[in-house]
């Protein structure tokens, strides 16, 4: 499968925003791209075209994408009750109230298979997959029975980018400790980092790039400047909310921004997705 996983050194730190850039840079390029996360946390929905409730966030990059919404795109959509309970849509069924734990030692070979399924399915009908993680990849509380992480790359067969918020602090302790806290095997799959949420002058963070290659080996493809009109909707939606200038397409203009300060051709390739 040709494509690429966006997985974030955090939770928050623009890995939703990230891949709705891809999906729309993939498909001004002429090439059939779709969205795809396993499973989100998440109160916030959208229905697929055949109305089964999927997360927000990939709806949207569908947009992105130009393309209809499936229900493929997320097959796993959960929501948290106040007693520590999750609901939500498991496979285009309602799921009963499950206790967390519970669910995932009762679901999660369930969860795989729906996943395999599920990419299976975007496989045959797409050229290329972009991919959300969730959080961290390296929860090791977690890590056996990952649904959402490295265990999606490895089932998808595809390359990882590893999205860093240099706008919290620590961003080369964020990228480092976790490039060490993955397995060798999973870490061989990190092909690119990007710099997310920069204030001010990219040029200025030169001397970090530079370490940061030198010290993982990995390059970096893009230092983002921080983009509050950006006018796309957030998971979180205790944010404000922005809104793109009059007469703007917020997918067109928050693609171009980050394309800008890519190096496309470079994530392109890494990709396995032609050159048009």
């Amino acid at each position: 499968m040709k494509g690429i996983m966006v997985m974030g050194t955090a939770s928050d730190v623009g890995k939703s925003l990230v891949c709705t850039a891809l999906c729309r840079l993939l498909a001004n390029d002429g090439i059939r791209v779709a969205p795809f996360k396993s499973q989100n946390l998440s109160p916030y929905t959208e229905l697929a075209i055949d109305g089964t409730p999927i997360s927000r966030a990939q709806f949207i990059q569908a947009e992105a994408a130009r393309t209809q919404p499936t229900a493929d795109m997320n097959p796993i959509i959960l929501q948290p009750g106040a007693d520590g309970t999750l609901t939500g849509t498991f496979c285009g069924e309602p799921l009963k109230p499950v206790n967390g734990m519970a669910y995932r030692d009762v679901y999660f070979e369930q969860a795989i298979q729906a996943i395999e399924r599920s990419l299976e399915s975007l496989g045959k009908s797409f050229e290329a997959i972009v991919i959300e993680g969730a959080g961290s990849p390296v929860e090791m509380n977690l890590r056996a029975r990952d649904i959402v992480n490295m265990r999606v790359a490895e089932l998808a067969d595809v390359p990882v980018v590893l999205v860093a918020d240099i706008d919290r602090g620590g961003v080369f302790a964020s990228i480092v400790g976790t490039l060490e806290l993955l397995q060798p095997s999973e870490r061989n799959r990190v092909k690119a980092i990007v710099i997310n949420k920069f204030k001010g002058d990219p040029a200025g963070f030169q001397e970090g790039v530079e370490f940061i290659e030198s010290y993982t080996g990995i390059p970096i493809v893009g230092v983002l400047p921080f983009k509050n009109d950006h006018g796309i909707a957030e998971e979180d939606t205790e944010r404000p909310e922005t809104h793109a200038p009059n007469g703007v397409d917020p997918y067109e203009a928050w693609s171009e921004h980050v394309r800008k300060h890519l190096n496309w051709p470079l994530l392109k390739e890494i990709m396995g997705v032609a050159i048009r």
